[in-house]
């Protein structure tokens, strides 16, 4: 007799069933509302903010979405060529950490009566292209962009802890969590063997970043 479920976790993965995969996460994350594991941070009471602090504010939000779009195709672009499967688990579970944010994110917006950005399908596919090119690598640079990436997502969050209208509570409890995560994710990358980019890649991906924000702010 055969065993179905035995014989189904014996199979080896196909390159068609990795493309799936692949195109699956894709879609989930720039077309689709993935599910937050945690809860939503923002308890604060909503505020009463001006339209001008309203569109300032979903914007900031936009832009935060957008990194979180760019943070999935990097993860899942990393891990899909890390040769070590304890460097691949690692990439793994911060995506997951980085799919609440998104969520929350998208909440956040939806508060704000805005959208996400209309070219989050360009920034996913563009993550993940470098996620790969990084990955290809090795494990040490792989885990080097990760921290480098942390790194310039915590400061972009300061900013907009800084420059958010003073009474928009939620969108500061949102943020300082995310915040929070992302310090994690470095140190735990930092830990598990990251190297340091070489010049010029923590400028050029500092000018990416400041091209994105730019263009997510207003779509």
């Amino acid at each position: 007799m055969i065993d179905w479920p035995t014989m189904t976790a014996l199979r080896q993965t196909s390159p068609l069933d990795h493309l799936l995969t692949e195109a699956q996460r894709a879609l989930d994350t720039v077309f689709g509302n993935p599910p937050a594991a945690r809860p939503y941070p923002a308890a604060a009471g909503e505020p009463g903010m001006t339209s001008t602090e309203r569109r300032h504010a979903a914007g900031l939000m936009r832009i935060n979405h957008v990194g979180e779009v760019c943070a999935q195709g990097l993860y899942f672009g990393q891990a899909a060529v890390a040769h070590d499967p304890a460097t691949r688990e690692h990439l793994l579970e911060a995506a997951q950490e980085e799919t609440d944010h998104l969520a929350w994110c998208a909440a956040r917006l939806t508060e704000l009566d805005s959208r996400p950005s209309l070219f989050n399908p360009v920034w996913y596919a563009g993550s993940y292209a470098i996620g790969t090119l990084a990955g290809l690598r090795g494990d040490g640079w792989n885990l080097g962009f990760v921290v480098e990436t942390e790194r310039q997502v915590e400061a972009h969050l300061d900013e907009h802890l800084e420059t958010l209208p003073p009474n928009d509570l939620r969108s500061r409890e949102v943020i300082q969590v995310m915040k929070e995560d992302e310090a994690r994710h470095a140190e735990h990358a930092e830990q598990a063997g990251a190297r340091r980019l070489p010049f010029p890649i923590p400028g050029a991906m500092a000018l990416a970043s400041k091209v994105m924000k730019t263009i997510a702010y207003r779509f």
